[in-house]
């Protein structure tokens, strides 16, 4: 992608799979990452494995001084800030039984800390000459879910963020956008399915209109481009990255109209 060489990311969540792919990504395009993460196995075994121009900041996105301590790094390592990537997600969910608690630990995280996040970095993206924020939105975010209410509506909120903050900071030359995956082999389905993910597949590939779950290089690809010039002309929208599973619909991939005609 061009126009990310020498710049410099901060990725939520990178330390596993989704986050993982973009630190890679953005490293292999000739960025320089600060992966961003409450995972310190996984996120110092990242950065020791691409080496220079990639460095792990333990960071609990529910504290304002593990972002802010975050932040700091990134500009005493590389000097600037150019990129913000939300990766990172709290799955806590029980629908109606979830406490209080639930929902401020699912917001705090899936919302509040990304705020938080942009708001420590904004003053280095401004000196930077602007930049781009991509959130991680989810097709959760349209749909009814049974059982599952903080989650959707954590994202559903994220999604409106992605609009208003890509609207408030145009005039800084910080493009603001969000991708939204479909079921995509990460972290989470990864722990509900044991680690199987042909099972996975088998389960969610009828959902999906090219018939299975997206890899995690598939969703780093479009943050990538969101991030790249090559979508400069591109703010506050969500991208859906899904295999076409938004636009499917109830029917699925079947032809249930050719059964009132035979």
């Amino acid at each position: 992608m061009n126009g990310l060489e020498n710049k410099v990311a901060i990725v939520t969540g990178g330390a596993t799979l989704i986050g993982a792919a973009v630190v890679k990504a953005f490293f292999a395009a000739g960025a320089r990452v600060v992966i961003a993460d409450i995972d310190t196995v996984g996120g110092s075994a990242l950065a020791g494995e691409l080496g220079a121009g990639v460095r792990f900041v333990r960071t609990d996105l529910a504290s304002d001084a593990d972002i802010a301590a975050c932040v700091e790094v990134a500009m005493a390592d590389y000097g600037r800030i150019d990129c913000l990537v939300n990766v990172a997600a709290a799955y806590v969910d029980s629908g109606m039984a979830s406490s209080r608690a639930d929902w401020h630990q699912a917001f705090d995280v899936n919302v509040f800390g990304g705020v938080m996040l942009l708001k420590a970095a904004y003053p280095h993206l401004l000196k930077s000459g602007g930049g781009a924020v991509v959130n991680f939105g989810s097709t959760s975010a349209t749909s009814a879910q049974a059982g599952r209410w903080l989650y959707p509506a954590s994202k559903a909120a994220l999604l409106q963020l992605t609009r208003s903050q890509a609207l408030d900071l145009a005039k800084d030359r910080i493009r603001v956008n969000a991708v939204s995956p479909g079921w995509t082999w990460s972290g989470i389905m990864n722990t509900l399915s044991g680690g199987d993910k042909d099972k996975t597949n088998r389960v969610a590939g009828k959902y999906h209109m090219l018939g299975r779950i997206g890899e995690p290089e598939e969703v780093a690809a479009a943050v990538l481009f969101l991030c790249s010039s090559h979508a400069s002309f591109i703010t506050g929208v969500n991208l859906p990255v899904d295999g076409g599973y938004s636009a499917l619909g109830p029917e699925q991939c079947l032809s249930p109209i050719n059964d009132l005609l035979n």
